[in-house]
């Protein structure tokens, strides 16, 4: 059986990953760290500290000593930081998004992001980019930020959060040949959105549970 860290920076991430895994990769055996201060004082200072990144740092190495085989990140603002924080680890370790990305450059041209979190926005469009430079395509991005549907969600209130992605997805959905949801504290407004897309709209958490354990 393979064990796998989740390193989160917020609740909000938590049960998206679970029920990818639950459903995908049931055999897994999970370890759940957390510092969910991260995403608070993100959200205040749109900014990424060193202080920050140590902390992120720590509370993934408590995954490692508790003998996981891989370790994912499950908060997208910081996926910029994933590559270099790898090497301080002797296991696998994958940004949230990473396989998404991959997976949104090859589906198209075109691709609209929507996210609800300031900084998960732009950080999202940059590794698109990034991701299109490696494989040589030009692509066009245009990125959407409701940061009102993440403080819906932070009240409690879903539904609220639901319909504003959902009216955002709307928007999109006939303008781009992929849509990407940034962040796994959205994956779950899939399952209330009624609307026939011809488009893909892709949501991190299935591709990251795959990618993870094929890795591990």
């Amino acid at each position: 059986m393979k064990k796998i860290g989740l390193v989160h920076a917020t609740m909000n991430s938590v049960n998206p990953i679970l029920q990818a895994f639950q459903t995908y990769q049931p055999s897994a055996d999970l370890v759940n760290v957390m510092d969910e201060s991260l995403i608070w004082e993100l959200n205040k200072t749109n900014e990424i500290t060193e202080n920050m990144i140590r902390r992120l740092v720590d509370i993934a190495g408590k995954a490692e000593d508790a003998g996981v085989n891989a370790i994912l990140f499950t908060c997208s603002s910081f996926s910029p930081y994933v590559p270099e924080i790898k090497k301080l680890f002797s296991v696998p370790v994958l940004s949230s998004d990473e396989s998404m990305l991959k997976e949104a450059v090859n589906n198209g041209n075109e691709i609209g992001v929507i996210a609800t979190v300031k900084k998960a926005g732009p950080t999202t469009t940059n590794l698109l980019y990034e991701e299109a430079e490696k494989n040589s395509k030009r692509i066009n991005v245009q990125t959407s930020v409701i940061p009102e549907a993440f403080q819906s969600l932070q009240k409690g209130d879903r539904t609220g959060h639901d319909n504003i992605i959902h009216s955002e997805i709307n928007k999109m959905k006939d303008e781009f040949d992929v849509v990407v949801l940034a962040q796994y504290s959205m994956s779950q407004s899939l399952n209330t959105y009624q609307e026939k897309s011809e488009v893909p709209i892709l949501t991190a958490p299935k591709v990251a549970a795959d990618s993870i354990v094929s890795l591990a």
